[in-house]
């Protein structure tokens, strides 16, 4: 488990980042088509502002957010993109304006929480530190979403160690969502981050073992690319399994991205 402090930090960092990325961006660019199908830039920065805002309300009021989480449960396919498409109407300055101030407050509120909080979500429950590691891995994934959107090749930081972490620890709720039983068998995930350096994560004799860029790993599990065209490979038929279904986000799986060579 990665140490609070750290974490906050990241985050801060990583959505500074894609700050940079949009804050210039004209109207056309706004409304640029991104991966995700019917969603514009600016259905992406409205995204994170929702799910920023419902972050707050479950670490300071755990109560209201049930009222929410029964609300996604009602309309479990339509409670996201109707969050993203009244974000995506307001005018870019003012979306802008309301996704740094709703990160701030969770931040703020995330560094005040007391130590060991457990927080509600729509998936399983979450420490402090999870929680900002789940915003993170949410911010980078949307700001790949929206880089592919303005043909941006980013930069990997090491701060893909966090979505490496949750990736692998999210493994028995990706085979939960998909309505398999997780394997007994423990795995081990063996990464190469940015610079060279080793991340591995589950013990060092598993049979069952994924291999690979840390980059690859973190589009994978963040559905943000078809393995078929991910450097990463896998030792064991669990193994083989899971690149198929991976994915460290709450909800449903979706249907992810095509095989690039697909027609």
């Amino acid at each position: 488990m990665s140490e609070p402090a750290v974490v906050f930090d990241d985050l801060r960092s990583e959505s500074e980042d894609l700050d940079q990325l949009v804050r210039e961006l004209s109207p056309n660019e706004w409304t640029a088509a991104t991966p995700a199908e019917g969603w514009t830039v600016a259905h992406q920065i409205a995204h994170l502002a929702w799910t920023d805002s419902a972050a707050l309300v479950a670490v300071t009021d755990p109560a209201a957010f049930a009222v929410e989480a029964e609300k996604a449960l009602a309309a479990p396919d339509s409670f996201v993109d109707d969050g993203a498409a009244e974000g995506a109407a307001l005018p870019p300055a003012e979306l802008l304006a309301r996704w740094r101030e709703g990160r701030e407050r969770l931040l703020r509120a995330l560094r005040e929480a007391p130590p060991g909080s457990r927080f509600p979500w729509f998936g399983p429950p979450m420490s402090t530190a999870t929680m900002a590691t789940a915003r993170l891995m949410e911010t980078w994934a949307h700001g790949q979403d929206v880089a592919d959107a303005l043909g941006v090749v980013r930069t990997p930081t090491a701060r893909l160690a966090q979505i490496a972490r949750i990736g692998f620890r999210t493994r028995d709720f990706a085979y939960g969502v998909n309505g398999l039983t997780p394997p007994a068998e423990p795995f081990r995930l063996e990464l190469t981050g940015p610079a060279g350096e080793s991340w591995t994560y589950g013990p060092d004799d598993a049979a069952q073992r994924v291999t690979g860029p840390a980059l690859d790993f973190a589009l994978l599990v963040t559905r943000r690319a078809h393995r078929a065209d991910l450097a990463l490979a896998a030792e064991g038929p669990d193994a083989d399994r899971w690149l198929d279904i991976a994915q460290a986000f709450a909800g449903l799986p979706g249907k992810g991205r095509e095989p690039k060579g697909a027609v």
